[in-house]
C-alpha cells in the first residue's frame, strides 16, 4: 500500500512539473510544438556550424542540403524569443553568413 501511494505521489509530481513547463512555454508566447522544434534546431545548429566553416568546399548537392537545413533552423529560431537562444547567437550569425555566401555562389553559377 505504501508503494502504491508513493507511485501515485510521484505521478502527481511529474504531472505537475509537465503542466508547469507547458504553462511557462505558453507564457513565453510560444506553442509547445514550436518549442520542441527549437530544441531539435539547437541540436542541428552545431552540425550546421561545422558545415558553415567549409561552405566553399561543398559540392552542389551538399550546398542544397545545407541551404534547406539552414532554412528549417531559421524558421525554428524565428518562433522563439531571442532571449532564450542568445548564447548561441555567434554560431547562428556564422551560419547566416555562410547561408548568404552559398546562396550567392549558387546564384552566380546559375547566371554564368
Amino acid at each position: 500500500m505504501v508503494i502504491l501511494s508513493l507511485i501515485y505521489i510521484l505521478l502527481l509530481v511529474i504531472t505537475a512539473l509537465v503542466g508547469y513547463t507547458i504553462v511557462q512555454i505558453k507564457l513565453a508566447g510560444m506553442n509547445v510544438k514550436d518549442f520542441w522544434t527549437f530544441i531539435k534546431a539547437i541540436q542541428d545548429l552545431d552540425i550546421l556550424y561545422k558545415f558553415s566553416k567549409k561552405y566553399e568546399k561543398m559540392s552542389p548537392q551538399e550546398q542544397i542540403i545545407f541551404l534547406t537545413e539552414a532554412e528549417k533552423m531559421f524558421n525554428a529560431f524565428d518562433k522563439v524569443p531571442k532571449q532564450i537562444w542568445e548564447d548561441e547567437y555567434d554560431k547562428y550569425s556564422q551560419i547566416v553568413d555562410a547561408y548568404k555566401n552559398v546562396k550567392m555562389l549558387r546564384w552566380s553559377e546559375v547566371n554564368s
